[in-house]
């Protein structure tokens, strides 16, 4: 199954000049959703992962399913104000600002292997983000996962030294 079959490209979002890849025509169908799934966990399967972390929100879609296929616990991480309980706060830069992501303070523990996940790696800002922030806990990155790469973007040049895994890439 070719999953790019299932990406909808989308001309000028959110703004002129973009194209916007979208994953929606892919989470419709049952058997490519489930075969993106399989692709992840089928990389990752048999590497020591306790925690699968993601941030929100499109990063859940993928993160939840493939934290069951891995027998790991699922992580959230979200925007400021969104976890009732005691958090881990990391801020980072913008183009034109900053932005904050938090997790609880129990959502995972030193010497833990979490793996991250998300729909799409373009910049790479979130994504390194959530691996400072794993890092803060004590944590370990084993690797970044999405179903999307951007590569012309670079992202994958920002998380180094951790992997990134991809199923579908756009040069």
């Amino acid at each position: 199954m070719n999953l790019a079959d299932y990406i909808r490209t989308i001309h000028d979002f959110p703004k002129p000049g973009i194209l916007f890849r979208d994953i929606t025509p892919l989470l419709a169908a049952p058997a490519a959703f489930r075969e993106a799934i399989n692709q992840l966990a089928s990389h990752y399967r048999g590497q020591p992962i306790d925690a699968v972390a993601a941030a929100e929100a499109r990063g859940f879609i993928f993160a939840a399913p493939l934290a069951l296929e891995l027998n790991a616990s699922f992580v959230p991480v979200r925007k400021p104000g969104k976890l009732p309980y005691e958090t881990h706060t990391f801020e980072y830069d913008l183009e034109y600002g900053t932005d904050t992501l938090q997790m609880h303070v129990d959502g995972m523990t030193p010497g833990q292997r979490v793996l991250l996940v998300d729909d799409l790696l373009a910049t790479g800002g979130t994504i390194d983000a959530c691996c400072r922030l794993v890092e803060k806990t004590g944590a370990t990155v084993v690797g970044c996962a999405f179903a999307i790469e951007l590569k012309f973007l670079g992202g994958r040049e920002r998380i180094a030294p951790h992997e990134a895994f991809s199923l579908i890439q756009y040069d």
